[in-house]
């Protein structure tokens, strides 16, 4: 990261709307009211992405929300045409950018409809090469989340999106663990880094701990996008609620990672304007150890140093060491030379 780097906050609504607009309108108050750059959905037709017998996964079974399909617990979290619309408008409202993921090519096209400009790939889809190429056609800025992925796997899918016609400067890529919550043991940030080594693109991540400490540590690293699940309760029922911020813990990651944003600097390693008044203080200078006459050489017996540094530096010490005194030094002054 360079100094006054902003890195891009994408509040991860998803699909923690548990299908009500109202709930949705809430979220886009809360994820303003943090201080998120944008707020994200999932804009997908359940019918389009999954079959009537795809299984959940065993944290969308722990969700509680009564379904026992995946294509059952998605019917009940599409958002609809008019649904979007209203939301993008209400983002507007309250100067958050609308932002959404879309599972299908036909979505995708629907989103870009509706103004967005950036395409954001979500780690499921990641082996999905006419999806990939349909947005590599595209020629627009690219989130490419790398849950349960290879490298081999981020390198094809980069491959495909540039064959495509998408330059690889365009591409962000999103580290990123899909177990809900991901245990930290798990989370391997340091892969994320090595991402960005390996294929000479500009590094995020996208995150499922509990808590904020890993997003936080991932902008130290050099992260330009984090994305972070957020609900306003984490006890309601759904598959993402309960590996989600509330706001006020939404708010809190935002502000640290605003604070390492400034903590970041610019790598040059000099006095900073806050603390150049504490040089006098805490450094040392050269003085008399005891009394010292006119004429006397300056010797490692008669001089010493000690604070404050408004003197000659001790960096300075063989320099005065055989010097002559031209006056008298009482015991702690200063010597001059």
């Amino acid at each position: 990261m360079t100094k006054g780097q902003h890195t891009l906050v994408i509040a991860e609504a998803g699909v923690n709307h548990n299908g009500d607009v109202g709930i949705a309108r809430r979220l886009v108050e809360a994820a303003a009211e943090a201080g998120a750059d944008l707020i994200k959905f999932q804009t997908f037709t359940a019918n389009k992405i999954v079959t009537a017998t795809a299984p959940k996964a065993e944290y969308q079974m722990a969700g509680g929300d009564g379904s026992s399909s995946q294509i059952a617990m998605l019917r009940q979290l599409e958002l609809s045409p008019a649904m979007h619309e209203e939301l993008a408008s209400y983002c507007t409202e309250y100067g958050i950018g609308f932002f959404s993921t879309g599972f299908d090519i036909e979505n995708i096209d629907y989103l870009l409809g509706l103004g967005q400009r950036v395409i954001k790939i979500p780690s499921g889809e990641m082996t999905n090469l006419p999806y990939l190429r349909h947005i590599g056609s595209l020629g627009l800025e690219i989130l490419m989340s790398t849950g349960m992925c290879s490298l081999g796997d981020i390198e094809a899918a980069i491959d495909a999106v540039e064959a495509a016609g998408t330059s690889r400067s365009e591409i962000t890529v999103l580290h990123c663990n899909t177990e809900y919550p991901t245990p930290y043991s798990d989370v391997n940030l340091s892969a994320m880094t090595n991402i960005g080594k390996a294929f000479g693109v500009k590094i995020g991540y996208s995150d499922h701990t509990n808590g904020i400490e890993v997003p936080v540590a991932a902008v130290a690293l050099g992260a330009t996008v984090i994305e972070k699940h957020f609900t306003l309760d984490r006890t309601m029922p759904g598959p993402d609620h309960a590996a989600s911020l509330e706001p006020a813990e939404l708010k809190a990651m935002i502000s640290a990672i605003r604070n390492i944003e400034q903590a970041l600097g610019d790598g040059i390693k000099r006095p900073t304007a806050s603390e150049r008044k504490n040089i006098s203080i805490a450094r040392r200078s050269i003085v008399a150890q005891k009394t010292i006459r006119q004429g006397d050489l300056f010797n490692a017996d008669n001089i010493a140093a000690k604070r404050p540094g408004t003197g000659i530096s001790p960096m300075r010490w063989d320099e005065v060491v055989g010097r002559v005194a031209k006056r008298d030094f009482a015991p702690d002054e200063l010597i001059e030379l």
